[in-house]
């Protein structure tokens, strides 16, 4: 499944999030006057837009601002600077009760499933919360609407009254998921929630989020690292590098055509099932690490790392001039100086596809046992006579069990014209 466009979206076109040029920078201090002496910038001046109905995709490396942009977009986290509004509402602009009921319209699943759960409190006290501090449902009105959204996510209304220690990981951010639903928002922050879950229970979540925004027609923020999970249920996806967004635009489109030599790099770097793809693809291995995000590199951030960079014969612009992330068509946004030297390459193209490939045993081999299974005789059912067992099974079903027949000694045994199916 790729990337689609939801019908809402379509119909609307409305951007429900706008963020423009928004930053947040974390003080460092220092000395027993605690003066400041430095800041980490972990949200460097981004802007983007999520669009009504759509789940954006946001993924890049740890620590590059991905969680950090969604917290200051619901105001877990004071932005710094920029504007975010929602719904044409500016949300920076809003007093605490105002912003209290605003916080209805935009909710957060949080990455770990086991830390964001009171362990004091029962399930129903946990969902429950946020009806109670909206003032949604009181007495069998807000039990009814409990049983009701863990029924939504999968779980038994009956488990109201336990505790989360007593359910696995998948449980628990189902019910981080029915928390999230309790007052019916709009726009939910889906911040890395399948990253501490098993591989079978990430697809269940997935499915989950997946079949909830098309029911109740849900726009997602799904921030996550995993690149094929990404293109599995995002419309677009934004490349995030250093607090930096790098590009952005439909998953089919940029998975196939990366205008970023940081968005090459990370698709090369995802496995190849098929053996013959993976010995002739072109892989990068980015030198050196992540620069400090308290002390960035000037100009494009990723230049200290860019493997373009270096094949261009490290281009001046790339070290004095910060790109501004423009549009190259089809939706389709780049922040890089050499988008156009970046597409002409094949670098970490084409790695992730649903085009199905055949596994297991060759063609030639099934054509030859399919031409030898034609030639060869056709097996009969065994003839069974009397009462019993044996008279109870079909005659026509040539791979039925032989009923061993027994001599005098009790030992069973079979007539030598009989077939054996061991």
């Amino acid at each position: 499944m790729t990337g689609r466009v939801s019908p809402l979206a379509a119909t609307t076109g409305h951007d429900l999030v706008e963020v423009e040029h928004l930053k947040l920078y974390f003080p460092i201090k220092a000395g027993i006057f605690r003066t400041e002496i430095g800041s980490v910038k972990a949200v460097d001046d981004i802007s983007f837009e999520v669009r009504r109905g759509e789940t954006l995709g946001l993924v890049g490396e740890s620590g590059c601002g991905k969680s950090t942009t969604g917290r200051a977009i619901l105001r877990l986290r004071e932005p710094t600077e920029g504007v975010v509004r929602f719904d044409g509402i500016d949300v920076r602009a809003l007093k605490s009760g105002d912003m209290r009921r605003m916080r209805r319209r935009m909710q957060i699943i949080f990455q770990d499933p086991y830390g964001s759960l009171d362990p004091r409190m029962t399930v129903g006290s946990i969902i429950s919360e946020p009806i109670d501090t909206h003032n949604l449902a009181q007495g069998q009105a807000k039990r009814d609407r409990i049983a009701e959204l863990l029924t939504i996510v999968g779980l038994n209304p009956d488990y109201v009254n336990r505790y989360p220690h007593e359910f696995s990981g998948g449980q628990r951010q189902r019910i981080g998921v029915a928390r999230s639903l309790a007052v019916e928002p709009e726009f939910i922050v889906a911040d890395e929630p399948i990253s501490a879950l098993d591989v079978s229970i990430q697809a269940q979540v997935l499915n989950l989020l997946t079949d909830l925004r098309d029911r109740l027609g849900l726009t997602y923020l799904f921030i996550a690292h995993d690149l094929s999970v990404v293109k599995h249920i995002s419309d677009r996806v934004a490349v995030m590098y250093l607090g930096k967004l790098v590009e952005l635009g439909p998953p089919d489109i940029m998975y196939a055509g990366p205008g970023h030599p940081y968005t090459r790099a990370l698709l090369s770097a995802v496995p190849v099932p098929d053996p013959a793809a993976e010995r002739r693809r072109k892989r990068v291995i980015l030198k050196g690490d992540v620069p400090s995000p308290v002390n960035p590199p000037s100009g494009c951030r990723f230049h200290t790392r860019c493997w373009l960079y270096e094949r261009l014969g490290q281009p001046e612009n790339c070290t004095t001039d910060d790109p501004a992330l423009n549009d190259i068509g089809n939706d389709h946004r780049v922040a890089c100086h050499y988008a156009a030297e970046a597409l002409k390459t094949d670098v970490g193209v084409a790695h992730i596809t649903d085009r199905p490939v055949r596994r297991g045993t060759p063609e030639a081999a099934l054509a030859f046992a399919t031409a030898r299974a034609a030639g060869a005789p056709k097996l009969e059912a065994p003839a069974f006579e009397g009462t019993g067992a044996a008279a109870e099974v079909s005659a026509g079903d040539a791979f039925a069990p032989t009923v061993p027949s027994h001599d005098a000694s009790g030992k069973a045994s079979a007539a030598p014209d009989e077939p054996r199916v061991l």
